[in-house]
């Protein structure tokens, strides 16, 4: 498996990004998903990686967007199918590092508390829980977390 920067606009990442939406769509309402569409992903200040295997298949992907004092993790998503092979943690330490080798000080990011695998990748990652950050405000159905690095 390697990671790389990538764009999201390859028919491949915006399957995998459209799973992504129709799996929060029906987990949480629309006020409580915070989504970035594939323009916002484009944009300068975000860092986008795909997780592909040796056949050039993309097992994952994944975001983090420079806030100035923090980076926020966005669109973590893995294929159901690679689930459990380390994929998640992979691309959450290739974001660490590069938000690091960035100069950012932490990593902060927004959960749903209906998603009890990726919040359990996220805390033996590293990430602790705080209090909402940014422009979001507090909502029964997200949780809020934060890594120093």
């Amino acid at each position: 498996m390697h990671i790389q920067t990538e764009t999201p606009r390859q028919s491949d990442v915006i399957a995998m990004l459209e799973r992504l939406d129709a799996y929060f769509a029906a987990l949480y309402p629309p006020e409580s998903n915070h989504l970035m569409d594939v323009d916002s992903l484009c944009q300068n200040g975000v860092v986008f990686l795909v997780a592909r295997d040796e056949e050039g298949r993309a097992l994952g992907c994944g975001a983090y967007v420079d806030r100035g004092g923090y980076g926020e993790v966005k669109r973590m998503y893995v294929e159901p199918a690679n689930r459990g092979q380390g994929v998640g943690g992979k691309l959450l330490g290739e974001i660490a590092r590069r938000a690091a080798a960035a100069g950012l000080p932490a990593l902060m990011l927004e959960a749903g508390i209906s998603q009890p695998e990726a919040i359990g990748l996220y805390e033996r990652d590293g990430f602790i829980r705080c209090a909402p950050f940014g422009d979001y405000q507090p909502d029964p159905l997200s949780l809020f977390m934060v890594k120093r690095l």
